[in-house]
């Protein structure tokens, strides 16, 4: 593997023509995977597509012009230090924020890589011709700017990020909502049951790490059938059922792992403070993306969780 200062020319324009043609392709894929949701975004990455294949094209040009015809293939990863780009799939699973700033990256990267490579280079020439490369990918990325000022004016563009919002509440906050909501008070009973007619704490640990795995399993299973997001828009039952069964997981495992301290009054105190914890998260959640008033989220989920964990406690008791 070469450093960059060890390329010839012929093969820095060869990587050049790589990164275009792979940078063309990215732009490409993004404007493919948005294009249903977030249209105005994707006919910003189209731009920027056409964009990389002029240049790629002149590169080409100037490559025939100057040493043949064939173009050695040299790729980002044939280079040692040079930036790899994340997995297409990768930027694409984190939403159109993250394509946004991975597209501002890599016309960066693009920029640096062509000012550095004409600063190596000993032929007049060809520092001229990299240097000129180095403005046109600098030209690129305002022609980028431009492309977002006129395809995603500020109204497309508060208008999409509205629309994102609102999937990511029906597709992760809701599921995970509920299954936060059913873990960390559904379980409060048996928990606490078996804690006060025990006062063992492993028989508590057991009794919760059985109610928290069982209804995590029964929660993803009944919010992934529950429908399947097509008319609804709540996303595809697989991740709806994933992350409600591992946010009901979560609920009881939260006051359930405290038992895990062999002294059981020490034990006991601390799970009660992880469900004050857990409750006043479910209000905060409530609060900050269903617009739930903070004293009315927070009064019914301590009312809930209080008369929920006075029912185990006095079963408890009673055994």
């Amino acid at each position: 593997m070469k450093r960059l200062d060890e390329l010839t020319e012929a093969e820095i324009l060869a990587l050049a023509v790589s990164n275009e043609e792979e940078d063309g392709r990215i732009y490409a894929d993004f404007a493919h995977a948005l294009r249903a949701d977030y249209p105005d975004t994707a006919r910003v990455f189209d731009d920027m597509a056409i964009e990389e294949n002029d240049h790629r094209r002149l590169l080409i040009e100037t490559f025939r012009s100057r040493f043949g015809e064939h173009i050695p293939l040299v790729r980002r990863q044939d280079v040692k230090g040079n930036i790899a780009r994340k997995a297409v799939w990768q930027v694409r699973a984190l939403g159109v924020d993250a394509m946004r700033r991975q597209a501002a990256e890599m016309e960066r990267d693009a920029e640096r890589f062509y000012r550095g490579a004409a600063a190596r280079s000993t032929d007049a020439g060809i520092r001229k011709l990299l240097g000129d490369l180095a403005e046109a990918e600098a030209g690129h990325e305002r022609s980028a700017v431009s492309a977002t000022e006129k395809r995603l004016p500020g109204d497309s563009r508060g208008r999409e990020d509205e629309d994102a919002r609102r999937r990511f509440v029906l597709q992760v906050i809701q599921p995970g909502l509920v299954g936060l909501m059913d873990g960390s008070v559904s379980t409060l009973a048996p928990v606490f049951a078996a804690a006060f007619a025990t006062h063992n704490s492993w028989n508590a640990f057991l009794v919760g790490l059985a109610a928290s795995l069982g209804a995590g399993i029964s929660m993803g299973f009944a919010e992934a059938l529950a429908d399947d997001g097509k008319l609804s828009g709540r996303g595809t039952p697989l991740l709806r059922g994933l992350v409600c069964g591992l946010m009901t997981i979560a609920g009881g495992i939260g006051h359930t792992i405290p038992y895990l301290i062999p002294a059981f009054a020490t034990a006991t105190a601390v799970a009660a403070v992880v469900v004050v914890i857990e409750l006043a998260v479910i209000a905060w959640i409530q609060w900050r993306y269903m617009d739930t008033p903070p004293v009315s989220a927070a009064a019914k989920v301590m009312l809930g969780g209080g008369l929920v964990l006075a029912t185990g406690i006095l079963i408890g008791q009673a055994g």
